[in-house]
């Protein structure tokens, strides 16, 4: 066994654990932080995205004990005092999801991309997620959930706008195909 001592979602943890164990069992089995989801095992789908230090990794590629010393955030972390994360409402306001499955680890690489890239375009939104897989979905919601939290601050809040003011400033096709 190893001591590791870390803080999660805010939250100072000290434990002891297998030298082997994945940072994903850790936070899932150890701390109850079933938000990670576990999608693959093979670190190819980002369901089990968190930031590590502030930076998006697939908590399945690291140890727990490679977290020593590190700041853990998991989607259980980003909403403060009862109000979600500014990318949580855009999903949930977009309704960037199917199965919900993937969710948690795109809104996690979504909140690292926005703040990567604040105003990101649909070709950058969609390189930025793609190390993240769907399998429900066509991605659509999902990148328009992106547009809308970045077109309303981002990590700063979310204005009263609707989903609907992200899909009227797309551009709109005319049908005259040349």
């Amino acid at each position: 066994m190893t001591r590791i001592s870390l803080t999660v979602d805010g939250r100072k943890v000290v434990d002891d654990v297998e030298p082997r164990m994945l940072l994903v069992q850790y936070l899932r089995e150890k701390l109850g932080k079933t938000g990670t989801v576990v999608g693959c095992d093979t670190s190819n789908c980002g369901a089990c995205t968190v930031h590590l230090d502030g930076t998006s990794v697939k908590s399945c590629n690291v140890l727990a004990v490679q977290a020593e010393g590190s700041e853990v955030t998991t989607i259980e972390g980003l909403a403060q005092d009862g109000q979600l994360h500014p990318v949580q409402e855009a999903f949930r306001e977009c309704h960037g999801l199917q199965c919900g499955y993937c969710t948690p680890g795109m809104i996690m690489q979504s909140v690292d991309l926005l703040k990567e890239n604040p105003s990101p375009t649909e070709e950058e939104i969609r390189l930025g997620l793609e190390g993240n897989l769907c399998r429900c979905t066509g991605y659509h919601n999902i990148v328009k959930a992106v547009q809308y939290a970045a077109e309303h601050g981002g990590s700063t809040g979310v204005s009263a706008a609707t989903p609907a003011d992200v899909e009227a400033s797309e551009p709109q096709e005319t049908g005259a195909h040349v």
